[in-house]
């Protein structure tokens, strides 16, 4: 099960204490949805079965329906199996409730390659709303299935789509395993890239994609890495007398915020995230600060401190000075992170004994709960800013959720083979 401990050890800070391909048990759940989610149907895609490794078809349909935006009809019920768009038959789908077709082929490409074909089409007006071609090697559909959601995603919604982005988590398994891995957002194609006998915690994806921040106990204290997730290679980023943990990129990727107790004090400071150079301190007090995220624009860093008496969420600029409290609800916010426009906050509230998702609005500081289960840790958002990706445990299995916004449409990613801590969304890539 999920452990409590992750959130408390961010707030109350521990002082004492080439990539290998592993696959992460993970199976795709959609527990909601809403009523006006958009009516679409994926047809199966000529010949991908005996040219692709991967279903094609069922990643696409996936990755629609963990959206919360669409409604993927099932295309068993209609007889028209069309692979072109001249070859829809529009009154059949539109009896059948669709509001687009996706259709496509898989054929070869010569040496070794497929190439794959889609078009979506809009039933009632009959017309293109987006298309692709994509040469690549037969084990090459879980990526092209996500690009071609991707693509229906805008098309549809006028906003970018983030199934072409990948997830870290922790997982561990027993009392000394922990494994950091990096996933797709279905939980597909999941590589180990760090395996440990001492804990693994806070992992933070550089803005380019290309590299991971994560605390890791190695060396028996907690000291903060930064890995090419390339080349597998890694340097300590924050290995100061005490304890190094929380890190947080810059925007520009140049600059780790981290929480050092070097003074004695655990406090929030800054670092080059290449190595090298004194640690620059933001905040002084004499209360615990730690947990520091950036807003998108580099103006800000959001963090808990527990100066009011218990853990609550604060606001300060990046160059460190005055802060300011945003959270007033409740004795104990944490794990704070800022909409990637800036205008919605998510973190963790423990209401009566239980951990919940919550969302603020920054204008009107309204604020609700968008998990329904007690045990929930470290929301982070997508990178279009449409949903939340968080842990939780549900029926006493450790999962991970990925929820809209509103909390009607949640995806569980349930992780089979251990525990899941520490999750993070990671950014466009492209």
């Amino acid at each position: 099960m999920l452990s409590l401990k992750p959130l408390l050890r961010t707030i109350f800070v521990v002082v004492s204490l080439a990539s290998s391909l592993a696959r992460a048990d993970m199976t795709i759940e959609i527990v909601g949805g809403g009523s006006t989610r958009h009516a679409i149907a994926v047809v199966p895609f000529k010949d991908e079965s005996t040219r692709l490794r991967d279903p094609l078809t069922l990643v696409v349909r996936n990755d629609l329906n963990l959206s919360g935006m669409f409604r993927v009809l099932d295309t068993s019920n209609v007889s028209d199996v069309p692979h072109t768009s001249a070859a829809i038959q529009y009154p059949l789908w539109q009896g059948a409730g669709a509001q687009s077709v996706a259709v496509g082929t898989v054929s070869d490409a010569g040496n070794g390659q497929v190439t794959v074909s889609f078009s979506l089409m809009d039933v009632s007006q009959k017309k293109q709303l987006t298309a692709g071609q994509f040469t690549v090697g037969p084990d090459q559909g879980r990526q092209v299935g996500h690009k071609i959601a991707d693509m229906i995603y805008r098309a549809i919604t006028g906003q970018p789509g983030i199934f072409s982005t990948r997830i870290v988590y922790v997982l561990k398994q027993g009392n000394a395993n922990y494994q950091l891995q990096v996933a797709d957002i279905d939980g597909g194609r999941a590589q180990t890239v760090l395996r440990s006998k001492e804990p693994i915690m806070s992992p933070a994806w550089s803005p380019d994609g290309r590299y991971l921040a994560y605390v890791s106990f190695e060396t028996h204290k907690p000291v903060v890495w930064v890995q090419d997730l390339a080349t597998g290679q890694r340097r300590a980023a924050a290995n100061f007398k005490g304890s190094n943990s929380a890190p947080a990129w810059s925007p520009d990727g140049r600059q780790l915020a981290v929480v050092l107790t070097t003074s004695g004090n655990s406090e929030i400071y800054l670092v080059d995230a290449a190595g090298g150079g004194a640690p620059r301190r933001l905040t002084r007090s004499d209360a615990i600060d730690t947990e520091p995220s950036w807003s998108a624009d580099g103006a800000k860093i959001v963090f808990v401190s527990d100066r009011a008496g218990g853990p609550q969420i604060y606001s300060m600029a990046a160059t460190g000075g005055d802060a300011t409290r945003l959270t007033w609800q409740g004795s104990y916010n944490v794990s704070p992170r800022l909409s990637p426009d800036g205008n919605t906050l998510t973190f963790i509230q423990r209401q009566a004994g239980a951990f919940r998702v919550m969302m603020q609005d920054r204008a009107s500081g309204d604020v609700r709960v968008l998990s329904s289960d007690p045990y929930n840790e470290r929301p982070s958002f997508a990178p279009n800013g449409q949903m939340v990706l968080y842990a939780s445990v549900q029926g006493g299995q450790s999962v991970l959720y990925a929820a809209t916004l509103d909390g009607g449409n949640k995806a569980r990613l349930a992780v089979l083979n251990g525990e899941v801590q520490d999750p993070a969304w990671g950014p466009f890539t492209h």
